[in-house]
């Protein structure tokens, strides 16, 4: 047993561990509000120190890369959105329709942010890039998202959530422009020690992970469905993952893309984002029907961190032709997670 234990992924286990935690200690009254502030902190600290490690050279080459970006949002808007019509339209009858509703919900949501960076960072894939991509994908799905919701969703009740371009301003791009201000004092030492950033990276995972669970601990949303159709939905969540992971790796290697762009294209193509899901749920929907429509986006969240955490350990373990001081000035603008 302790083998098999010594064999395991140790990211997998802090995360098994952090869901664990969240069962048994969920944070209840004013500690939810210290863990919210927690999550605010940890995803500013992760931007500030991007910012302060990135040339800004990297960034344009980042924009400038217009395949890679294409190829992500056409995966992020329009794979996924005809993948959760097929889906609800096999699946009617057979599952409530708040369900039904939350999984097409979830398909027309923003990328993530936090977690597609960092786990493109841990996989030594092409961070310019998936932080460009998956910053603009959450500025354009302030509009697109309710725009898709109320063209597929009649239930929506329209509108916008003004908050969640705020919270990208004040949480990703405002620690980000400090972070390229402080770059001359810091960038440097952060470059030959990226220690730092490699605890910021897993711990921000760790901390929304925590939140996300305790979340739902609190809300009790967990007893909402029988543990058949719980079940049902967490497989249909896997499924759908499956397909976009598979599309989006597959894609990629046929047009061509480096492993870097590739890595970057499926942890950013395949992500959706509950920390703008949610909020965006709060406007759009009935308030009733809150609670099951956005638990197919909590499984769903909680597998794709599960997942891309397996997926990034293995790109980072890969063999690379290229020796360290001969890779391409993206990669050292940044530097490998320890």
């Amino acid at each position: 047993m302790g083998s098999i234990l010594l064999r395991l992924d140790r990211y997998l286990l802090l995360l098994i561990a952090t869901v664990a935690l969240a069962a048994l200690l969920p944070a209840r009254g004013a500690a939810t509000g210290w863990v919210e502030h927690l999550v605010v902190v940890a995803v500013a600290l992760l931007f500030f120190l991007y910012g302060a490690r990135l040339a800004p050279d990297a960034i344009w080459r980042g924009l400038a890369h217009w395949r890679l970006q294409a190829l992500i949002f056409a995966s992020t808007y329009l794979l996924f959105p005809i993948l959760g019509v097929v889906v609800t339209l096999l699946l009617r009858g057979h599952l409530p329709r708040d369900v039904l509703t939350g999984l097409l919900f979830l398909c027309l949501l923003p990328s993530t942010v936090q977690s597609s960076i960092a786990f493109t960072s841990i996989a030594r894939g092409n961070v310019p890039g998936a932080l460009c991509a998956a910053s603009l994908s959450n500025v354009l799905g302030v509009v697109l998202t309710p725009t898709l919701v109320s063209q597929l969703l009649p239930a929506a009740s329209g509108g916008f959530s003004l908050s969640a371009l705020e919270d990208i301003a004040t949480q990703i791009l405002l620690p980000f422009v400090l972070g390229q201000a402080a770059r001359p004092w810091i960038g440097a030492w952060l470059l030959w020690h990226p220690l730092p950033t490699s605890i910021v990276d897993r711990g921000s995972v760790l901390v929304v992970v925590y939140a996300a669970f305790s979340a739902g601990m609190v809300a009790g949303i967990w007893h909402q469905l029988s543990l058949g159709s719980l079940a049902a939905v967490l497989a249909i969540d896997l499924a759908m993952l499956a397909l976009v992971l598979l599309a989006t790796t597959l894609t990629s290697r046929t047009l061509g893309f480096s492993t870097e762009d590739e890595i970057a294209i499926v942890f950013c193509g395949s992500k959706k984002s509950m920390a703008g899901g949610i909020p965006m749920a709060a406007i759009l929907f009935p308030g009733h029907a809150v609670g099951l429509i956005v638990l197919p986006l909590m499984l769903f969240h909680q597998a794709q961190l599960f997942v891309c955490a397996t997926l990034a350990r293995r790109y980072a373990g890969r063999d690379d032709p290229i020796p360290r001081a001969c890779r391409p000035a993206v990669r050292p603008t940044l530097g490998d997670p320890a």
